[in-house]
C-alpha cells in the first residue's frame, strides 16, 4: 500500500515546489494534482452553490508536476485527473513522456473524461463523444510512447506515420488509472487502463449514481474489477482512493479488496496553505495518516 497527498496549487496558496519537497521529507510516497483548464461562467458546479476559486485558478498539472519532480528524488507524481478528452493527443503524449524522463520514471497518469460540459465544449469537444474520444486518445498515446514510427487511425483521432521522442522511462509506459463511476467504468479500466480511481462516497444517495461509487458497493465493485481483469488475462489492476474510506473500512480490508494507494488531501486548510506553513502542515498530515492506519 502506498500513501500519498493530493494538492491543488493555485496563485494564492503554497508553492507546489515547497509542498512536494516537504511531502517527500515526511514520507509521502506520491503527490497528485488535479486539472481544470478554466471555468466558464455557465458552469453548473455540482458540489457548492458557487464555483470555488480553487477551480478557477488551478495551475497546469504538467508544469506543476515537472517542478515537483525536479526538486524531489523518490515521490511519484500523479495527475488526479488529467481531462484527456479536452487535451491534444500528441502534446499530452509528449508531456507525459517528458515528465517521466525528468522524474526518472515516477509518473502515474490519472485520467478522466470530465464532468464540466461547458469546459469541454470550449475545447471543441462534444460531451456525448467524450468516452470514445478518451479511449482513442489513450490508444494513440500508447502507440506514440512505444513505437519508433507511430501511426493511429480512429473515428476521432488520426495520426499519420510519425516520429516522437522522448519515450517514457517506464516500460512500456507510465501506469494509467481511470477515475469514474457507473456501469461501464470497470470495463474501460480493464480494456485500456492499468487501474481505477473511484470516487467513493460515504453518504451516497441515488441522485449521485453514475458520478460516485457508494461505499457499501465498493468491495463488490473492486472484486468485479479483479474478475474482469483475470477473465481477460490482464494484470491485477491498481486501485487508488481517498483516505476518507478509512473512517468506515479498516486498512486490512482495503488491502484485501485490492486497494494499492490511499491519498490524503480533502483537508480544508490545504486550500489556503501558505509557504511558511508547509513544513508543519505536512508533519500534521503525516501524523493524521499514521493514526488512521495504525
Amino acid at each position: 500500500m502506498e500513501f500519498g497527498l493530493n494538492y491543488a496549487p493555485t496563485h494564492y496558496n503554497a508553492s507546489i515546489v515547497n509542498v512536494a519537497r516537504e511531502a517527500e521529507r515526511v514520507g509521502f510516497e506520491c503527490l497528485g494534482v488535479p486539472e481544470h483548464s478554466h471555468m466558464p461562467l455557465a458552469t453548473d458546479f455540482p458540489l457548492a452553490a458557487e464555483t470555488p476559486m480553487g477551480y478557477k485558478s488551478m495551475f497546469d498539472p504538467f508544469v506543476s508536476l515537472a517542478a515537483a519532480a525536479a526538486i524531489t528524488e523518490k515521490i511519484k507524481v500523479i495527475t488526479c485527473l488529467a481531462l484527456v478528452p479536452q487535451r491534444d493527443t500528441i502534446h499530452t503524449a509528449k508531456e507525459i513522456s517528458t515528465l517521466d524522463q525528468i522524474s526518472n520514471g515516477r509518473v502515474v497518469f490519472g485520467i478522466g473524461a470530465g464532468w464540466n460540459f461547458e469546459e469541454m465544449e470550449a475545447h471543441g469537444v462534444d460531451p456525448s463523444t467524450r468516452f470514445r474520444l478518451m479511449r482513442e486518445k489513450i490508444e494513440a498515446m500508447k502507440v506514440l510512447w512505444t513505437e519508433e514510427v507511430a501511426e493511429y487511425h480512429g473515428r476521432h483521432v488520426d495520426i499519420p506515420p510519425t516520429w516522437q521522442w522522448p519515450k517514457p522511462v517506464q516500460d512500456p509506459h507510465p501506469p494509467i488509472i481511470l477515475g469514474g463511476a457507473g456501469p461501464t467504468v470497470l470495463n474501460r479500466v480493464v480494456n485500456y487502463c492499468d487501474g481505477w480511481l473511484p470516487a467513493v462516497h460515504m453518504n451516497f444517495t441515488e441522485d449521485l449514481r453514475g458520478r460516485f461509487t457508494p461505499l457499501e458497493e465498493f468491495p463488490d465493485e473492486a472484486a468485479r474489477l479483479m474478475r474482469l481483469a483475470e477473465e481477460q488475462g490482464k494484470p491485477r489492476p491498481q486501485i487508488q482512493c481517498s483516505t476518507a474510506v478509512l473512517d468506515r473500512m479498516p486498512l486490512g480490508q482495503l488491502e484485501e479488496i485490492g486497494v494499492t494507494r490511499l491519498m490524503m488531501g480533502r483537508e480544508s486548510y490545504l486550500a489556503k496553505l501558505q509557504d511558511d506553513e508547509v513544513p508543519a502542515a505536512m508533519e500534521r498530515l503525516r501524523e493524521e495518516l499514521d493514526r488512521a492506519i495504525s
